[in-house]
């Protein structure tokens, strides 16, 4: 018998047969698809779930230390004699030493953390700033040096803003060269300075006063080479 033109069309129509589905395995929709396949996926890890890095060791502790000679500074004007003035010179150093110390300690253990990032530097420069205006208060700094007191205690302000632009803007002020030996000239002149009486043979106020002279050309030179580093930096074409 044969199939009539209009049977063969509607034969044609018909939407291909689906096989039935095992009634232990419900369809599911688009949206509870979506969901079980993200239940199933393992989860990304977050920030927020990353354990919490420890901010307290001890090169945070050596850096606090450090910081805990500056009240101290602040007592020198009281006691000028020359056995005060040894002890409080020897604390200074052993201050400028810990920088050292605490910097190898948090590279060597992987201790770097935020807080040391802000407590170190802040250290530094409340201790060398606050032996410089005491110094010049008690007159072991001529007036006429005022000026190499106030540039270095700017520079220092200064750069420490920059870098916290920079760090704003995704740019990183690194230290130089000449910042480093900036520091060890800088910190020569301030434990001479404190020292001030006659030590090892030597003048240790005129020793001071001309390490002092050179940590302000210094204290000059690094100041423009960071401030002109980070404006090239600025004006230099994204790759």
């Amino acid at each position: 018998m044969g199939i009539s033109p209009l049977d063969k069309d509607s034969i044609g129509s018909q939407p291909p047969s689906t096989p039935p589905q095992s009634p232990s395995s419900p369809a599911l929709s688009r949206h509870a698809l979506r969901a079980s396949t993200a239940a199933a996926a393992p989860a990304a890890p977050s920030i927020a779930e990353e354990p919490a890095a420890v901010s307290w060791n001890l090169p945070n502790t050596i850096t606090t230390l450090r910081a805990a000679v500056v009240p101290i500074l602040l007592f020198y004007p009281l006691y000028p004699g020359e056995a005060a003035s040894t002890a409080m010179a020897w604390i200074f150093i052993a201050a400028a030493v810990s920088d050292l110390v605490d910097g190898w300690l948090a590279r060597r253990g992987q201790q770097v953390t935020h807080i040391g990032k802000l407590l170190d530097p802040l250290a530094d420069k409340l201790l060398v700033s606050t032996a410089l205006i005491v110094l010049l208060a008690m007159g072991r700094i001529p007036i006429w040096a005022t000026w190499m007191v106030v540039t270095i205690v700017g520079r220092e302000l200064a750069v420490t803003g920059l870098r916290g632009i920079a760090s704003a803007g995704g740019q990183i002020v690194a230290a130089s060269g000449l910042g480093k030996a900036k520091t060890v000239t800088q910190n020569i002149a301030v434990g001479a300075l404190l020292f001030h009486y006659r030590t090892l043979g030597l003048d240790a106020n005129q020793v001071g006063m001309v390490f002092l002279f050179a940590a302000t050309a210094l204290t000059i030179a690094s100041g423009y080479r960071y401030f002109s580093d980070y404006f090239r930096g600025l004006s230099a074409p994204e790759p």
